[in-house]
């Protein structure tokens, strides 16, 4: 053997030999290898149009094959130095997510999963048992389900399609997202046989009266198949206070154990995330009234739940949810119905330091026509927080253009702000369904008022009136009525007793330290 010949013999030897002592001193010594599971591609997505006949064979075949993609999820939290009774109320959370209403299961404590446990290893409170579903999304063993099966969970198990009563893998948690309510996860034991991996249809494509199938674990059934039809599309709901998700809804039937099992079409392909049910606390069950998060919304998600943070944009505002209408466009001297009425400008966050005020309309983000609120929002959580992008609003009938650099969004403390409470004095009479009381030197103080403004305090509030429907809240201090400042109680009740029917009225008003736009029609 030639020298050259046998000097590349000896390094191909050594570079073989070099990577079989690299594999087992990893596998000894737990270093990461590389998984095809560390370069998640986005799955595949079939938009094809969903056509043909549908016969006697259609929805057993989509069980037939689907089936094997979907899991059965187990969970174990400890309850530690909790009071269990705090787990029993009909909260929002019950009704639409978890263990008594929503598509979750759990056995002893019901409802979400305590935050702020004691260090692992202290036994000092009992163990909640849940159950969920999932379905698989690659062969290394991922699995989507909702956030709120496996949320503060100290154990997770996962069986398979096929396997016996005790088969179980465990799995951990990779990545999760409050405001979907989606969580990915991965099994660190596998199973011997392949996994079988879901299909993605389009969710953008469903509209009401198509055929659905919904598969899961009710009542720890595993693998239960219900049929159905979409019945809405664009719900407004979601887990996170002061936040909403669209979602499809559903006539399929999902009951607690459904969560996080797949919402498939008439191709098997999964368009939804199974995740709530509207139900009442006498039964907590399915009442034909379900609701799944759009599977596009999920998948764009994906690679950042794979890294196991999700990062969205956030300026520091609050909108006004609802629609402008004709009388409203024209009072802001919009050419259209068209934009997003601020409702709160957070102090010292980027709308604030962009020069955005209570009452602006957003009308352009980032050169992009805003259609509604949801429209903006939608695009200020898709921008990477570090990007300088134009706004285009119209304050005091003019158009302007300023520029806000996106925050990061922290759902954590954004979620932290607290209630506030009634109170109980004289009230006035306004005529849009709320009294109104002087703001009283302690008031002032306990609100942190600035020194010289507010006119009036809101003491009431009357239930589905144009006050309620509004967005004005008990304690909400009025600083303007109309764009102009008021001073006193009187002057107030004047203003919005001007108003006639059908007649659009501006407020301005004080609340948690902030001032909040709000635009009133009287009836």
């Amino acid at each position: 053997m030639s020298t050259r010949k046998t000097t590349l013999f000896y390094a191909i030897l050594i570079a073989v030999a070099s990577a079989a002592v690299g594999m087992v001193i990893a596998s000894q010594w737990g270093l990461p290898q590389a998984s095809s599971a560390q370069t998640l591609s986005v799955p595949p997505m079939n938009s094809a149009a969903l056509d043909g006949p549908i016969d006697a064979q259609t929805f057993r075949n989509i069980a037939k094959a689907q089936i094997p993609v979907v899991v059965n999820i187990q969970t174990q939290a400890r309850l530690r130095n909790r009071d269990l009774t705090e787990f029993n109320g009909d909260d929002l959370f019950r009704r639409f997510f978890g263990g008594g209403g929503g598509g979750g299961s759990q056995q002893g404590p019901q409802g979400r999963s305590p935050r702020g446990r004691s260090p692992r290893g202290e036994d000092d409170g009992p163990i909640a048992q849940g159950t969920g579903t999932g379905f698989v999304i690659d062969k290394s063993g991922l699995i989507l389900t909702n956030n709120h099966v496996v949320e503060e969970a100290d154990d997770i198990h996962v069986s398979l399609f096929g396997g016996g009563p005790t088969e179980s893998y465990k799995a951990k948690v990779v990545g999760r997202d409050l405001l979907t309510d989606s969580a990915l996860i991965q099994l660190t034991e596998m199973p011997s046989k392949p996994l079988q991996e879901a299909k993605f249809g389009d969710s953008e494509q469903m509209q009401p009266g198509d055929w659905v199938v919904a598969i899961g674990n009710p009542f720890g059934l595993s693998h239960t198949v219900t049929v159905g039809v979409i019945s809405a599309l664009s719900r407004p709901l979601g887990g996170v206070n002061g936040r909403r998700q669209n979602m499809l809804q559903t006539d399929a039937a999902i009951n607690p154990g459904n969560s996080g099992g797949p919402l498939m079409n008439i191709r098997g392909e999964v368009v939804g995330m199974n995740t709530a049910i509207y139900t009442d606390t006498s039964r907590s069950s399915n009442i034909g009234i379900g609701f799944a998060t759009p599977i596009n919304t999920i998948r764009e998600l994906l690679p950042q739940l794979r890294t196991g943070k999700v990062t969205r944009g956030v300026i520091g505002v609050s909108v006004d949810p609802l629609p402008i209408t004709k009388e409203a466009a024209a009072a802001f001297g919009l050419p259209s119905v068209n934009g997003a009425v601020i409702k709160i400008v957070n102090p010292n966050q980027p709308a604030a330091k962009a020069g955005l005020e209570p009452g602006d309309v957003v009308v352009e983000f980032n050169g992009r026509p805003v259609k509604d609120s949801d429209s903006l929002v939608a695009m200020v959580v898709a921008t990477k927080p570090g990007t300088t992008v134009p706004l285009t609003v119209f304050r005091d009938k003019q158009r302007r253009t300023l520029s806000v650099t996106i925050d990061e969004l922290d759902l954590d403390a954004e979620q932290g702000r607290t209630a506030r409470t009634e109170t109980d004095t004289e009230p006035a009479v306004t005529g849009f369904g709320m009294d109104v009381e002087p703001v009283t030197p302690d008031m002032a103080r306990e609100l942190e008022l600035p020194r010289g403004r507010g006119g009036a305090l809101v003491s009431r509030v009357e239930r589905n009136s144009p006050a309620a429907s509004a967005g004005v809240l008990p304690n909400d201090v009025i600083l303007e009525v109309n764009r102009q400042p008021v001073t006193s109680v009187a002057q107030v009740t004047r203003e919005l007793q001007k108003a006639q029917p059908g007649q659009t009225v501006f407020m301005l008003v004080w609340r948690d330290g902030q001032q909040v736009f709000i635009t009133m029609t009287k009836k």
